[in-house]
């Protein structure tokens, strides 16, 4: 039978040319066995740098000196090691919250071309899937924990996803390791306690494979993700094009392509591209796709979600989060046009060409507002935004250039040529959507 020692660096071969393996080091016994074994290989083998990260959460008296326990481990190894303190914030579920908190480390950690090792295993994966199964979770969600995805700027590798706790436990015994003990692991008010200590006793007494069995299932299903998401691609080739205002960098969908897929594939389709900006919605808040599809143009829509808010304008979805959530500040006085303006919570604007003479400013609409246009007159400036698609959400945020109290120009529109008189052009880089999860 193949060692674990074997098993392991041939699960790593793919990774070895990356810059540095970093391994998410909790003191336990299952990070303990890891590094360890990772430890042994690197004496033997030409590998990565190898080091640690031990996040602290502070959550309970007895975990301010794992730290200390985690450096020994790691200094008996020669492993470099990184304490990072985080906060976790008070919620309906500390789990998620301290999860979330864990994971938020890691990714802002991660340099390019690095590799993070996390120590779940088989037993954990059918423990995952159990507990999503129990929460309704569909195919994504019952195909548990991925074995490797991208994190933050690298990428995180769960090397023994199919390794059972009970090998881990004797490696551990047989080369003596010492691990700290989470007493919160034996708290069966926890649901992930409550299936590790009461239900998996009861279903491997009556099947004994039966975590090896559930662990299956869940590669079954990330098979069938993995089709889904290609489907999803499939069906968004369309939907990613034509977006009408480039300059407006937002995650954007044309609505058509989508109307005429079925309601399922619209939901994959919509989930897949959704996925990589915000927590997806559970299936009785779908109805909140129905409603944003189904309204009527002038209704300017939006779609709620946990990261950000779907807005529907003109022919095209627009995802929002982050600054484009918040109001704008104020505009001002701009004393030095050779320079960009700052705008708060709104990006920045600049000229290309030489500015126009006179006192500027930057200004937002309040309504009522005209522009004198070279041939047409003075226009009403909500007309002319009509007739450049400008959508609802953007128009309060669109920097107004003025020269005392004449509107002199919109940021990024030409509106008939009136920002290209005397060869210059104001130009607005607005904010990024920020992504919601990684």
């Amino acid at each position: 039978m193949i060692s674990l020692s074997a098993a392991l660096l041939h699960s790593l071969a793919p990774w070895r040319d990356v810059a540095s393996w970093r391994v998410a080091f909790s003191g336990g016994l299952d990070s303990t066995v890891l590094l360890h074994l990772l430890a042994d290989l690197a004496r033997k083998h030409a590998l990565p740098a190898l080091s640690a990260i031990h996040v602290h959460h502070g959550l309970q008296p007895v975990a301010d000196a794992w730290p200390q326990h985690c450096k020994a481990v790691c200094d008996a190894l020669r492993v470099p090691l990184q304490v990072v303190h985080v906060q976790v914030p008070a919620g309906a579920s500390l789990e998620r919250a301290a999860r979330e908190a864990r994971y938020g480390a890691f990714e802002g950690l991660m340099a390019g071309n690095e590799l993070l090792l996390m120590a779940q295993h088989r037993d954990d994966q059918a423990e995952t899937l159990l507990f999503r199964l129990l929460r309704g979770g569909g195919v994504r969600g019952l195909a548990a924990m991925p074995q490797h995805r991208p994190l933050g700027r690298g990428h995180l590798l769960r090397p023994l996803l199919g390794v059972p706790r009970a090998e881990l436990e004797r490696y551990a015994d047989e080369h003596r390791l010492g691990w700290v003990e989470d007493p919160s692991n034996a708290d069966h008010r926890y649901s992930r306690n409550y299936l590790r200590h009461q239900v998996m006793p009861v279903l491997q007494a009556r099947w004994p494979q039966a975590a090896a069995s559930i662990a299956r299932s869940a590669a079954h299903l990330s098979e069938a993700q993995g089709l889904l998401d290609e489907l999803a691609l499939m069906d968004l080739a369309d939907a990613e094009q034509g977006q009408d205002l480039p300059w407006l960098a937002l995650p954007a969908l044309t609505l058509a392509p989508l109307r005429q897929l079925s309601a399922a594939r619209q939901r994959n389709a919509l989930a897949h591209w959704l996925a990589r900006l915000t927590r997806l919605p559970d299936t009785d808040h779908w109805v909140g796709w129905e409603n944003l599809r189904d309204a009527r143009d002038e209704a300017r829509p939006v779609w709620r979600l946990a990261d950000g808010e779907l807005h529907r304008a003109g022919r095209c979805l627009w995802w929002l989060s982050g600054a484009w959530l918040r109001p704008v500040g104020e505009g001002g006085e701009w004393h030095d046009p050779g320079l960009p303006f700052s705008l708060p919570d709104n990006g920045q604007v600049s000229f290309s060409g030489p500015a126009p003479d006179g006192p500027l400013s930057i200004r937002y609409r309040q309504g009522g507002e005209v522009m004198q246009l070279a041939g047409r007159g003075r226009r009403d400036l909500k007309r002319l935004l009509n007739e450049a698609g400008v959508p609802g959400f953007v128009r309060g945020r669109l920097p107004l250039l003025y020269c005392q109290d004449r509107l002199l120009a919109v940021a990024n529109l030409s509106l008939g040529g009136i920002n290209a008189r005397d060869g210059w052009q104001l130009h607005w880089r607005p904010p990024a959507s920020d992504q919601g999860l990684s």
